[in-house]
């Protein structure tokens, strides 16, 4: 039988700046940054912890060795959704009031429970951010 996973604990993101993408989220998404010491010696590490789930942020040039990471590790290659309990009107004002572009929506897409109401911009490093609420 295969191994049958049930959530996402979190993941990792590639930046060129973690300070300016960790403010970005903090501003425009509402996350938590974080910093905590991962032991064994090695450097701190940054996150954005959201809900019941984190994203830890990776400077994109950062050791293989002592980050572990993917094997070809990009800053602006990530494609997120995150849920809201806001409306597409109330994300679409936070972000032209942050000076945020949108790059599309409010537009319906398929979630993974639904249909989604989503509003697509990018973060600092140019990954797609897609900002959601499932329609009623």
């Amino acid at each position: 039988m295969p191994v049958k996973v049930h959530a996402l604990d979190h993941l990792v993101i590639n930046v060129s700046d973690v300070a300016r993408s960790t403010e970005w989220y903090q501003k425009i998404l509402g996350m938590k940054v974080v910093v905590f010491d991962p032991g064994q010696g090695k450097a701190k590490r940054t996150s954005l912890v959201f809900g019941n789930q984190k994203i830890n942020v990776r400077p994109k040039d950062a050791d293989k060795v002592d980050w572990f990471t993917a094997d070809h590790a990009m800053a602006g290659s990530d494609d997120l959704c995150f849920l809201t309990t806001s409306t597409p009107d109330e994300v679409v004002a936070h972000l032209a009031a942050n000076g945020v572009a949108i790059e599309e929506g409010p537009v319906a897409r398929q979630g993974a429970r639904g249909t989604l109401r989503s509003v697509y911009c990018r973060d600092p490093d140019g990954s797609l951010i897609e900002i959601s609420s499932y329609a009623e």
